[in-house]
């Protein structure tokens, strides 16, 4: 009745500009509390209620906080979590950037690899960061945290320009014999003898790098990218992975156990070829 009345007697439906309850907080409280929530990102409105009372002496509720930040562009994220990064580690990545800065051609003989970890199940641990747009690396968004075992299935995967291995399923823990017994022989070697000219990286995992492992490559002639420590998130294969994750959150079929994962991810082994290798690859500027 009241959007009637003012339409015969307005001709409009919106409310007046400056109309409706007044904001308990004024523009100078507004920046204040923006402020308490960016120096401490992952505090919760009601701990955020709870700083204000005691800043203040004046009681707000969480639903008025989460409001107010909402209205200043203050939004409640999922942050973005990576692994400690030491002061060398970030130098060392930083070097090997500006190494291969000038690169081109070069990416297109390139064979990425990398063993993927997919759990049966994703925990949540509802700790949110608030941030604006485009705030996603900042280092006060962002949450380290250590790998730990978890029930689910390891692959091992490669991919090149416009080609990809096999997605290979890894039982139990992979030492250097079992790295190149049932991962470089069986699969990594003929694939990479398949593309002329082809580099091949791994990342710096103790398997990976042992002596008996070292001699097999020399032994095969096969020629290795350096990879600086620490730096997964700098292989486009890590986007693969991203993708193939995304779907298995997304499939409304329930897995039960490890044998149940491995056939959904053998399902979704599509995405790990076609277009998505292009999006894998897009930031190389090949």
């Amino acid at each position: 009745m009241r959007v009637w009345k003012q339409w015969t007697d307005e001709c409009r439906t919106t409310r007046k500009s400056g109309s409706g309850p007044r904001n308990v907080t004024s523009a100078r409280d507004d920046r204040h509390l923006v402020r308490m929530a960016r120096t401490d990102r992952t505090a919760s409105s009601r701990q955020l209620a709870a700083l204000w009372s005691i800043a203040t002496g004046v009681s707000l509720c969480a639903s008025s906080i989460r409001r107010r930040l909402l209205q200043c562009g203050l939004r409640a994220r999922t942050p973005l979590y990576r692994i400690p990064l030491t002061h060398d580690h970030r130098r060392l990545r930083l070097q090997w950037a500006n190494q291969h800065r000038d690169w081109r051609a070069d990416w297109q003989h390139v064979v990425f690899s990398d063993e993927s970890r997919f759990n049966l199940w994703y925990h949540d641990g509802r700790i949110r960061v608030r941030r604006y747009a485009g705030e996603r690396h900042l280092p006060e968004c962002i949450i380290e945290r250590h790998s730990g075992r978890t029930p689910g299935v390891m692959v091992w995967g490669a991919i090149a320009y416009h080609r990809r291995s096999q997605l290979l399923r890894i039982v139990g823990n992979l030492n250097s014999n079992r790295y190149i017994r049932e991962v470089l022989q069986p699969e990594a070697v003929p694939f990479l003898q398949s593309l002329p000219g082809a580099v091949f990286q791994q990342d710096n995992a103790r398997p990976h790098t042992a002596r008996i492992v070292k001699s097999f490559f020399a032994a095969q002639q096969v020629q290795l990218l350096p990879w600086p420590a620490c730096s997964p998130d700098m292989s486009p294969i890590e986007h693969v992975w991203d993708v193939i994750g995304r779907r298995l959150a997304r499939d409304p079929r329930p897995v039960a156990s490890a044998d149940e994962l491995w056939m959904s991810l053998e399902d979704f082994e599509a995405d790990f070829y076609g277009g998505r290798l292009s999006i894998a690859t897009k930031d190389l500027n090949l």
